[in-house]
């Protein structure tokens, strides 16, 4: 069963990780995990700036590291960078120290204020270690980029659909992802629908 949204119980049992912005208006946000890619990454930062778009990057540290003018580039034209974890680890299977050791070293390369959860898995001890410096940020919005099965017409129709005030976007920043397939009629779609772009004060 797919999941395009965070289940209820899963806001319940996190108070306080953002899952969507808290407003009334026509204000979406879009974010990329897995980043920086030297193939994804600048395709990418092009037809957001064609849209004068700007978004939050949750960067693997590891990549990162490796590409360090591909953050300075996401930062340069005025984007959120935010920590993803450094090995791209699975809470579910990690205990809470090495899990909480992985961000802060990842934090050097991306961001020591804001964390996503890879896979958006986190155990409730890591979310006590990590809550004590980290904004956490989920999403409320998933369309599957990131499978070529799922495809761009259901991840388009999806997106149209789901969308509401306030809405965190998950997308993905990799040349394995189909944003790159629906991105811009996407965007076409909600400027037509009058909602505006923003990032949030996390």
């Amino acid at each position: 069963m797919r999941l395009f949204r965070p289940c209820f119980f899963t806001a319940w049992f996190f108070p306080e990780i953002i899952f969507r912005i808290k407003t009334g208006d026509k204000i979406l946000c879009l974010t990329f995990d897995d980043g920086p890619n030297p193939d994804s990454t600048p395709r990418i930062l092009e037809l957001l700036e064609r849209h004068d778009i700007r978004a939050v990057f949750f960067c693997n540290g590891k990549a990162a590291e490796k590409y360090p003018d591909l953050v300075d580039s996401i930062k340069s034209k005025g984007h959120i960078i935010g920590n993803h974890g450094y090995d791209h680890l699975n809470g579910f299977f990690t205990s809470a120290a090495k899990y909480s050791s992985d961000v802060n070293y990842a934090s050097g390369f991306t961001s020591g204020r804001l964390f996503r959860p890879p896979y958006g898995r986190l155990r409730f001890k890591q979310y006590r270690l990590l809550k004590k410096t980290y904004r956490i940020v989920l999403w409320d919005v998933m369309p599957y980029d990131f499978d070529n099965r799922f495809g761009r017409e259901k991840a388009l129709k999806l997106l149209k659909k789901k969308i509401r005030p306030g809405s965190i976007i998950v997308l993905h920043d990799n040349p394995g992802s189909t944003v790159m397939d629906f991105l811009n009629d996407f965007i076409l779609f909600t400027l037509g629908e009058k909602y505006r772009f923003t990032l949030p004060d996390f």
